[in-house]
This record gives structure tokens, sequence and C-alpha cells, in this order.
């Protein structure tokens, strides 16, 4: 289940460049009651590098540097224009005014189209009110409702990360074992855990408690 995803996505760009047809899968921007979910863009290159430039947030995903930079903004917003990042990457945004929160994104494993990996971070002022989860239901929704052939999709979190945890078990995860991963800003390998969200278990919980 581990798998090399800066190689991955290396190769799956060298081979969009071929055709610019297939560079990017439909991403649509994605409504919930708070959030608008859109492709990053320049203006957000000042906020990611304010936001992202944490320890807290770079040590608990795969492949944020630390420091964080603003050239590395610029170089993220850019890449994902590219498709190098993922499948589809949203700048996650507050509806009543646009102010950029953190990021989302699909990753569609090239070897099996039965399952996309979702992934998501957030500015540490912004924890604990609820907006990870609602980005990861709706962005969860559109992935089971306009990709046919995604049987489930899988999630990761480190083992210390309770917040991340509780975002997907309230999303309807399911645990499905323990793994290692390379984490860029902590430079060696993180214990997470892997998790699981099957199309018939969304099915049956695709209310989102009421709120659609």
């Amino acid at each position: 289940m581990q798998r090399d995803l800066l190689r991955e996505s290396q190769s799956r760009l060298d081979r969009e460049r071929l055709r610019p047809d297939l560079q990017r899968r439909d991403c649509p921007v994605l409504l919930s009651q708070r959030l608008v979910l859109r492709a990053p863009h320049e203006d957000d290159i000042d906020a990611i590098a304010h936001l992202a430039n944490n320890e807290k947030i770079a040590t608990m995903v795969s492949r944020m540097p630390h420091p964080y930079t603003k050239t590395d903004a610029a170089n993220f917003v850019e890449r994902t224009k590219e498709g190098a990042i993922g499948n589809c990457v949203y700048a996650i945004t507050r509806a009543d005014d646009g102010e950029f929160l953190g990021c989302c994104g699909i990753e569609n494993m090239p070897d099996d189209e039965s399952v996309a990996e979702i992934g998501y971070w957030l500015g540490e002022p912004h924890w604990g009110k609820g907006y990870t989860t609602e980005a990861i239901q709706v962005l969860i929704d559109m992935i089971f409702r306009t990709r046919n052939e995604v049987d489930h999709v899988d999630a990761r979190c480190r083992v210390v990360n309770e917040p991340s945890r509780r975002v997907l078990h309230k999303c309807g995860f399911q645990f499905r074992g323990p793994g290692m991963i390379a984490s860029l800003a902590v430079g060696g390998s993180v214990a997470v855990e892997w998790y699981r969200l099957e199309r018939r278990t969304w099915m049956s919980l695709k209310s989102w408690g009421g709120q659609r």
C-alpha cells in the first residue's frame, strides 16, 4: 500500500505532457455550507507560505518542506496547474470572505483506477472549527458521485495526529492497518495509520448527518 508518490506523480506528469487533453481530470469547484473548494492560484501564494510555514503542519504531511518559503508556495501553485501534484488539488477557502484556509487533494493510483487517495492540511488559526471535516466530506461526495470507477477512497494520518484521525472517523473511514511513510520535513520515515472509505459505506452515510 505504500507507494513512492513523488515518482508516480512525475511519471504521470511526463505521460500527460504527451497528451494535453488528459492533463487534468475534471476538478469542479466544490461548495459546502461554509466553504468553497477551488484550484489554487497566484493570489494564494502569500497565504500558503504563511500558513504552511508551520512545523506542526509540515511534520504531519509527507511532502511539505520546513521551513516553507514563498518560493515553495509559488512552485506549489505552478505544479498544481501542471497536474504534477495529485489528480486534483483544491484550495480550501471560506465562502463568506474568500480567505484561504488550507488545501486538500485527490491522488488517483495509476495501477488501480478503483482507488483514490486523499490528503489535506489546514492552517493552525483555523483548527477546531470543523472546516477540515466539511471540506473532506464535500470532496468525497464529488469523488463517488462523478468517478464511477472508484470503489474506495484511502487516507492516512500519523499515529500522533489525533485531530486528523477524528476527521477520518467523522467521514466514515475505517482503520485498515499501520504503515510507514517518508516525511520530507522530518527527514525520515514516520509511523502512520491507513484508513479506507468504501463506496457502499459512503452510500449509507452520504447525508453526512443531515448536512446535505
